[in-house]
């Protein structure tokens, strides 16, 4: 300081750009440019740059990501399909499949998924689904223990405990209409939330558990960890769990957007598409974007801070030959 030499002059364009990329408020150019002049030359000449536009544009999209977020339309059938079950004790009878249907009997047979018996009641369970779309924000998940009501005493097969996990498969999974399976490895997914464990009622009704905050999931793959073991059944001393219907709340956020995720780097691509939310256009409040935009590499920790109003930080790699469209209106 003693010099009062304007360092920023020493630097070639590239690196003031390269440090003008990492700054994520405009406060601190301003900071920057009163005590820099070669850096307040810079900034005004770089003002209307294409980074500059790019960056105005991601902004929206966010912003239109964070709408939709809040104001879509809440479903209560947010599974697509089932995929797997840890095991299956009779199958097809007894297939996870069961668990879409919200009676516990369809044409006056007893509809369920059951487990294999265990001697030892702490072995776990999961129950693994494909949800409606790609990218859902999930607020509460709700299952129904079976209560086998042609067994003598009419036991509930309930879990001691619930936990859920959210996350994307490592490649494509296969049509989840098709048959389930069982053993579904893990290692096929990753996992980029687990929920708290809830305790679980021993009673035959659609048990509620709402998650602490919305949950945003990338990549459309719920699983249902069910943790302990209470009934025995009578003819073979083994513990089973049964579940006859597992229900998910949320609001999937396709078509408006999608995502391409980038293995094995653990990020994404997100898309917004040309779309007109019904619900929202219909009374003029809010109209859905009319432009396409295909934004860089994201990590998934920072949608997650956006949704909690913690800010995003973008990761944003620019050079010449990338085309993006101009438009852009929420």
């Amino acid at each position: 300081m003693e010099t009062r030499v304007d360092f920023f002059s020493w630097l070639d364009y590239d690196m003031l750009m390269r440090i003008l990329m990492c700054l994520e408020d405009p406060s601190d150019l301003v900071r920057v440019s009163s005590v820099s002049r070669s850096w307040r030359e810079f900034e005004v000449g770089c003002s209307k740059s294409v980074e500059w536009e790019t960056l105005e544009r991601e902004h929206r999209v966010y912003a239109f990501l964070a709408r939709g977020c809040t104001l879509f339309a809440r479903r209560e059938d947010c599974i697509a399909g089932a995929l797997s079950a840890s095991s299956t004790d009779n199958y097809p009878e007894e297939s996870i499949r069961n668990t879409l249907e919200p009676h516990d009997r369809v044409l006056r047979r007893a509809s369920y998924w059951s487990s294999k018996g265990q001697s030892n009641p702490a072995v776990p369970e999961t129950l693994t689904y494909k949800l409606v779309a790609d990218i859902c924000v999930i607020t509460e998940i709700s299952v129904r223990p079976f209560q086998a009501f042609f067994q003598w005493g009419s036991p509930i097969y309930s879990a001691k405990s619930v936990r859920f996990r959210m996350g994307h498969p490592k490649a494509p999974v296969d049509d989840p209409m098709g048959e389930p399976c069982d053993n579904f490895a893990d290692d096929n997914f990753v996992w980029t939330y687990t929920s708290p464990e809830f305790a679980m009622a021993q009673e035959n009704r659609l048990q509620k558990f709402e998650l602490p905050e919305p949950v945003l999931c990338i990549g459309g793959i719920l699983q249902v960890e069910l943790l302990g073991r209470v009934q025995k059944q009578e003819m073979d001393g083994l513990f089973y769990i049964c579940v006859s219907h597992v229900q998910v709340v949320g609001r999937p956020l396709s078509p408006p957007f999608s995502v391409e995720i980038l293995e094995p780097s653990g990020k994404f691509v997100l898309k917004a598409s040309s779309y007109t939310p019904p619900l929202l256009a219909e009374n003029g409040s809010c109209p859905g974007p009319n432009a396409y935009f295909e934004g860089p590499a994201r990590d998934l920790e920072q949608i997650l801070h956006l949704l909690r109003g913690e800010g995003v930080v973008v990761e944003y790699d620019w050079n010449e030959e990338d085309e993006l469209d101009d438009e852009m209106a929420l």
